[in-house]
């Protein structure tokens, strides 16, 4: 959908506020700086969020180029521009989402003619297979995508944002970052062998700043059990089933305005019964790059039953470049509201 391009000031004042567990859920990278003469391996991604994966996996031995590095870009309907092209074409490893979110990236890859190695998230996670909206691709993690695949996905993700049942917005499963973390030093151990090691070792710190986090959203769950949060759009989903937290949004109402269209009558009138009955939910979470009208609506709706609404982005926020803390953000913005 067109995003209406808001600062997520809830989250950025969080993140200025945040103190405790930064060492903890920090990337965990490992400190091997490259010689001056050592070449990088060159990784393109779709988003920042990826990037971020990315980089804390390959560390000093990588340059990364996402290629929506930007809190007011919407993946759904971004436009690939010529640079995107020639970037793709250079890449030894492309990092794209998946699942019909960064359909522009199929294009890219096909009119390249690169043959380096694509991790789709969506695939290598096995959320599309999870979901029954398609499968993984095995466990090698990346595919070559030759013309014979891109025809095959392209009748499907080239035409928009189409992604089924599944929810494709797996940067926010914390055990799909792990998956796709995991192949990406598979990947890059392949690609640039003198230096497996240290891709593997940051890979396996990735994994356990993702334990912690994912403690920490369990905890948040304990610590609330029967919570019920309401969100604009399911960006946020993953984590907060991983954190236990009941979304009771009508599916309806999240489905059409992340399709960029208005919520039947009806089912905004579903909406806001969640602020005006007793007791209201909890929490409101809405997608902080994207607005409208009706989202606006359901904003006023929160604030005036006196229910916490708390921002989540897609893309990273303004000054933020690591994964973990962003997720860490994130939590301490639902634990935050949950307290109330």
């Amino acid at each position: 959908m067109s995003p209406s391009p808001r600062r997520p000031a809830a989250f950025v004042a969080g993140l200025a506020a945040l103190t405790l567990g930064l060492s903890a859920c920090g990337s965990g990278q490992i400190d091997s700086p490259p010689s001056p003469d050592t070449p990088q391996v060159s990784v393109v991604t779709s988003t920042d969020a990826w990037g971020a994966v990315t980089r804390a996996v390959g560390g000093n031995f990588v340059q990364v180029e996402p290629l929506i590095d930007s809190p007011g870009v919407d993946p759904h309907g971004y436009e690939a521009t010529p640079q995107d092209a020639a970037t793709i074409g250079d890449g030894q490893l492309i990092v794209m989402n998946g699942g019909g979110y960064d359909a522009f990236m199929t294009g890219l890859v096909e009119a390249s003619g690169n043959p380096a190695p694509v991790i789709d998230a969506v695939e290598v996670s096995g959320t599309a297979d999870a979901e029954g909206s398609g499968g993984a691709e095995g466990a090698g993690g990346a595919h070559d995508h030759g013309a014979d695949e891109h025809a095959a996905h392209g009748g499907e993700e080239a035409t928009g944002h189409d992604h089924g049942t599944a929810n494709e917005h797996v940067w926010y499963s914390l055990p799909a970052v792990q998956q796709v973390a995991d192949a990406v030093a598979q990947q890059l151990s392949t690609i640039d062998p003198a230096h497996a090691e240290y891709y593997t070792t940051n890979a396996q710190a990735v994994g356990s700043g993702l334990a912690q986090l994912t403690s920490k959203a369990t905890d948040i769950g304990r610590a609330h059990p029967g919570a019920r949060v309401a969100v604009t759009e399911p960006v946020p989903d993953h984590l907060l089933e991983t954190a236990g937290v009941q979304n009771v949004t009508p599916p309806a109402f999240s489905s059409a305005v992340e399709e960029g269209t208005d919520p039947p009558a009806a089912v905004v009138a579903q909406m806001l019964d969640l602020f005006r009955t007793q007791p209201p939910v909890d929490a409101l979470v809405l997608n902080s790059q994207t607005g409208s009208a009706s989202t606006d609506q359901i904003r006023a709706a929160a604030e005036q039953a006196g229910v916490p609404v708390i921002e989540m982005s897609e893309t990273m926020p303004d000054g933020v470049d690591d994964y973990m803390l962003w997720m860490n953000a994130n939590l301490d913005q639902l634990a935050g509201a949950l307290n109330r």
